[in-house]
This record gives structure tokens, C-alpha cells and sequence, in this order.
């Protein structure tokens, strides 16, 4: 019995988790070192090697320019190795690019000039942004949303609405002169506003009133840890009626893209910002398990679709890690490139030496940091 339950319990974290994480991940990863490939392959580079995940290699194939694809053990990210790098992280190989002929070393990355390298460089991060809004656009444009109007049903007593004066069948239309949709609009803008005041315009009875409210600082247990959000304390209308499926065309599906986004930008940096002036906690950052975990509970509550949109909201993360200004990281990278900019020549090897150590006790340091905070987390939920 309790070994069927332990083949059980595998099969579930397999399927129900291992497998969505995986399929989210490995689409993210992609993108994002194909657009290192595609703008090295413009500018003339030779790539050595286009992996998916790190370590020994599970199967690969070679094409017909020289470059070894490969699928490897550990599929916690990826990596492209353009000819004249010594390593994964782009390290250069001086010793490699002097044995070559001056034909081989044209085609070498560190040969490129700044413009160049720097393009191959931010071509991943913005494979990735191009990546969420495609997915953003294509979801509207394919599926349409479904609308809830943003009607008031309800005031909580007690509340921040109530206090502010907002009464049962009032609708929102704008906050902050912010045009408002829907009521996921509403409470999208109303949750990134906590303790401060809004000008909230409603539409009551035929008459736009405006009144002042400010959201009350709440904790929301998430799979992704305690989030701190702002609520006004209303409830939303149950009838039928105020649902609608709104359909989008191309144009307006595109201007979502970007919307959606930029959303996922500018909460990503909200949050970092309180996070250093000490107003957020550090339990929302996320490694690969919780990101498993939250991959699974996708899967089974939104199907394939709830899935992609997730590989977008990853998709923007990812690329915003790696502009991190950390040697190692794409970011590192054209920091770097900003300096040979500037003082018309490259930091000496053993700088960038140090550098990418530097640089790489960051991210281990960071990828401890997270998983610990996953572990805590699921702990907790045991």
C-alpha cells in the first residue's frame, strides 16, 4: 500500500508539476537564447553550441553551419556559445582567437565591434519582452476575455469604500482619470495603490460622481508567497448579465501585448523598489520549485492556455533578470560594453576575470537565497 501511494504521489508531482514547469521553462529559455542566435547569425558569428539546460548532454544533433544543438541534464536555463568564448557565460578565449586564421577570427565574437556585440547581447532580454507580447496579443485576439463589469454589488462595513462614500450599484469608470473597464481593472489598479488616496469616478444613477478613497494595506497568502496589496473592501456583481466575452481585433490585440506587458515591467520594478526601501519582503522571490509549484496549479485550474499565459508573465521576468547589471548576465555584459564605450577600450581580461566570479557568487548566492525561500514556503503548506 504504501508503496502504490509513494508511485502515486511521484506520478502526481510529475505530471501535475514537473511537466508544466518544464514545458513553461523550456519555451521561455528558448526564445530567449534564440534571439542571441538569430542577431549573432546576422552579424556573421559562428555558433558553436545552442543548449537547452546545463551539464552532460541528453541527445543533440549537429546542423548544417557547424552548431551542436543539445538538450542537457539539468533544464534550469540555457546558454549559446558563439565562437571565441571560452565558457557558457561568454567568457572571452584569447588563447583560442589567437591560433586562428584571420578568417576565423572575423567570425568570432569578440572580433564584432561594440554595436554589435551589444545587439547579440540584449537580443535575448528582448526575445523575451517580444515573446509576452505576442502571447498577451495572441490570447486576446484568439480567445477574446471575459468581461466582468466593474459594478459595485457591495460595500463591506468597515471598509475603505464605505469610509470613501462608495455606494451598492455604483460603477466605476476611471481612477485617477484612468479609464476602468472591468472590475479585474479596478481591482488591478486598486491592489499596486495601498495607503494612498485615489480619485475614484463612478457612475451613479447617470451622474458621474468622484470620490476620494485609500486602499488598506492587506496581506494575501499566493503560491508565490505573502503578497502586501491595497483593497477597498467591494464585492462584485454575481448576476450573469454583467459578464460579457469582449473580442478584440488585431490592432487593439497588439495594444493589449504591450499593455499586459508593460504591467509585468512596471510591477516587477514597484516591487523591487519597495523591496529596498524595506516595504516589501524578500518571501515573494521565487525559485524553481515554487515556480513548479505555481506551473502546476496553473496547469490543472487553466489548461494549456492559463499555462502560456504564464510562460509570458515568466517570459518578462526572465528577461528582466537578466538585464541585471551582474557580470555574467546579459546585463553584465553591456555594462561592460558601456565602459569600452566610454573610455575607448575594453576592461583589462583579469578585470573581467574577477568580474564574472564576482558576478557568478551573485547568482549562486541569489539561486540559494530563493530556493531556501521555496523550501520555507512549501514547508508551510505542509
Amino acid at each position: 500500500m504504501e508503496v502504490a501511494t509513494s508511485l502515486w504521489n511521484g506520478g502526481h508531482f510529475l505530471l501535475g508539476y514537473l511537466v508544466p514547469f518544464l514545458f513553461v521553462l523550456t519555451v521561455v529559455v528558448f526564445i530567449h537564447e534564440l534571439g542571441h542566435f538569430l542577431v549573432g547569425r546576422w552579424c556573421g558569428v559562428d555558433v558553436k553550441t545552442f543548449s537547452i539546460g546545463f551539464g552532460r548532454e541528453i541527445f543533440g544533433f549537429n546542423d548544417r553551419h557547424g552548431t551542436r544543438w543539445r538538450f542537457a541534464l539539468i533544464p534550469l536555463g540555457g546558454y549559446v556559445k558563439f565562437s571565441g568564448d571560452a565558457d557558457a557565460a561568454s567568457t572571452p578565449d584569447e588563447a583560442s582567437v589567437e591560433r586562428m586564421t584571420p578568417q576565423e577570427r572575423a567570425r568570432t565574437f569578440p572580433a564584432q565591434s561594440i554595436g554589435e556585440r551589444a545587439a547579440i547581447v540584449a537580443a535575448g532580454p528582448i526575445a523575451n519582452f517580444l515573446l509576452a507580447i505576442l502571447i498577451f496579443a495572441g490570447t486576446a485576439f484568439f480567445f477574446g476575455k471575459q468581461v466582468l463589469m466593474p459594478r459595485v454589488d457591495a460595500v463591506v462595513v468597515g471598509s475603505a469604500a464605505e469610509r470613501g462614500g462608495l455606494l451598492a450599484g455604483d460603477i466605476v469608470i476611471a481612477i485617477d482619470g484612468q479609464p476602468v473597464g472591468s472590475f479585474a481593472d479596478m481591482q488591478r489598479i486598486v491592489s499596486t495603490r495601498p495607503e494612498e488616496t485615489l480619485a475614484i469616478t463612478v457612475d451613479r444613477g447617470g451622474s458621474d460622481v468622484t470620490l476620494s478613497v485609500v486602499p488598506a494595506l492587506s496581506e494575501m497568502k499566493t503560491p508565490v508567497g505573502t503578497q502586501r496589496i491595497g483593497v477597498i473592501g467591494v464585492k462584485a456583481s454575481p448576476k450573469p448579465e454583467d459578464w460579457k466575452l469582449q473580442r478584440f481585433g488585431f490592432v487593439e490585440s497588439m495594444r493589449m501585448g504591450l499593455t499586459e506587458t508593460w504591467f509585468v515591467v512596471a510591477r516587477t520594478y514597484d516591487y523591487v523598489g519597495k523591496l529596498l526601501r524595506g516595504r516589501e519582503s524578500a518571501d515573494q522571490l521565487s525559485g524553481p520549485i515554487r515556480i513548479a509549484q505555481v506551473s502546476g496549479i496553473v496547469a490543472s485550474n487553466g489548461g494549456l492556455l492559463g499555462l502560456i499565459n504564464l510562460a509570458a508573465i515568466l517570459s518578462v521576468s526572465i528577461g528582466l533578470m537578466n538585464l541585471l547589471p551582474v557580470p555574467m548576465l546579459d546585463g553584465g555584459h553591456l555594462m561592460f560594453y558601456l565602459y569600452e564605450a566610454l573610455r575607448g577600450r575594453p576592461l583589462s581580461p583579469r578585470a573581467q576575470e574577477i568580474g564574472f566570479r564576482l558576478g557568478l557568487g551573485l547568482v549562486l548566492m541569489l539561486m540559494l537565497f530563493v530556493t531556501w525561500n521555496d523550501i520555507v514556503h512549501v514547508r508551510g503548506l505542509l
